[in-house]
């Protein structure tokens, strides 16, 4: 089972892997692949391995646990004759795309295949509401093209912060309360543009909760809800309310965004970490060119998922390398703040992904053996003590 998940998580092929390993051969692989490995049980294996990269973090070394997750996309090539694979223009070539979900701390708590053309604001919803870790999320920081009018009322709805790094910020316009109080604001004319419609939203307010516990419920998709509120629907009562519900929190934010340095700081550090986390899951994702070669929906979902039980797996070990190190009394209080804001598990000059990888259980990875040793220590001073 771990020979199929590093098969298919590094894309390097069942077969490829067979032959370095003289216990299992393609055919053996081929049967655990098609008996137990599903997407949706992989992603309960990610959920574990994310809920104890959680409870074994060092809070002197990584800091408090944090409430939000930065959440962004990249393209991965797929072949033409896929169904999913679009154009896209930005990153220019075909391909579909996977939308991330990271904490702070580099280990990522969600991931979704999706189209080049679907909403990136649905993506980051869906995340947000079925990641089933232990992290209880209330900010989600995204770029520009992963927030709108109706990302910022489900958000305030869904009780978490909306908090994009918007490039056209200059162009941005704001909401006032009433049509009474545009004068109190003379200096502000040029970017305010209309009042809010209370009474529209008080009107529809029972049509929007029910809305927002179909996401809450599982019963509707976020995307499936984002496509239905968008501009070619404008005239849908619902969407004009939630549209002003969001006139009003992105009016709130861009507020606190233009007064606020700490907040800003708190944007980019974040989103800088799912950048960073492109580039890694390239590394590990290194076989055929990186290119998913399957038309097969399920099995580019469980390639999907399986990189990114792969990627959780890395920072596991990681953190636990990082932490045996910093451990050794040499190292207190040698660290400044902006030295540990340079930590971070999403290392991987230590690695080598090429070469045979057979497959030994009897060997154990030394930092097991020392936490054993640390904890049979705790064990005996407790038994003095008593």
């Amino acid at each position: 089972m771990l020979l199929c998940l590093y098969a298919i998580g590094s894309n390097a092929g069942l077969k490829r892997i067979s032959a370095a390993n003289a216990d299992a051969n393609d055919a053996d692989l081929r049967y655990i692949k098609r008996r137990y490995i599903q997407v949706q049980s992989v992603r309960a294996a990610i959920v574990d391995v994310v809920n104890k990269i959680i409870e074994i973090r060092d809070p002197k070394i990584w800091g408090e646990a944090t409430t939000g997750v930065a959440c962004d996309s990249t393209q991965v090539s797929s072949w033409d004759q896929n169904l999913m694979t679009e154009w896209h223009t930005r990153y220019r070539g075909h391909g579909v795309m996977i939308y991330w979900h990271v904490d702070k701390n580099a280990a990522c708590i969600y991931s979704q295949l999706k189209t080049c053309s679907s909403s990136e604001v649905g993506a980051m919803m869906q995340g947000i509401l079925r990641h089933s870790t232990k992290m209880e999320l209330k900010k989600g920081y995204v770029d520009t093209h992963g927030q709108s009018n109706i990302g910022f009322g489900f958000s305030h709805l869904l009780h978490f912060d909306l908090l994009p790094r918007l490039k056209n910020l200059n162009r941005q316009k704001l909401y006032f309360s009433s049509p009474k109080d545009k004068n109190k604001y003379p200096n502000l004319m040029p970017i305010l543009k209309e009042a809010i419609n209370w009474e529209l939203i008080r009107e529809n307010y029972d049509e929007v909760v029910k809305y927002v516990a179909a996401l809450k419920t599982g019963t509707a998709e976020a995307d499936a809800i984002i496509k239905r509120f968008s501009k070619d629907n404008y005239n849908h009562p619902v969407y004009k309310a939630l549209t002003e519900v969001g006139h009003a929190v992105k009016t709130i934010f861009l507020c606190r965004n233009l007064s606020s340095e700490e907040l800003r700081i708190e944007i980019h550090e974040s989103l800088n970490v799912v950048e960073r986390l492109n580039s890694i899951m390239g590394f590990i994702f290194y076989g055929k060119l990186g290119e998913i070669s399957t038309n097969k929906k399920d099995d580019q979902e469980l390639a999907v998922v399986c990189l990114h039980l792969l990627q959780v797996c890395m920072v596991y070990i990681n953190t636990l390398i990082i932490q045996e190190v910093l451990s050794d009394p040499r190292w207190v209080n040698k660290l400044t703040p902006e030295d540990k804001r340079a930590l971070t598990p999403l290392i991987h000059a230590h690695i080598n992904p090429y070469g045979l990888f057979p497959l030994d259980l009897a060997q154990r990875l030394i930092i097991e053996s020392m936490q054993l040793e640390k904890k049979q220590q705790e064990w005996e001073d407790l038994k003095e003590a008593v």
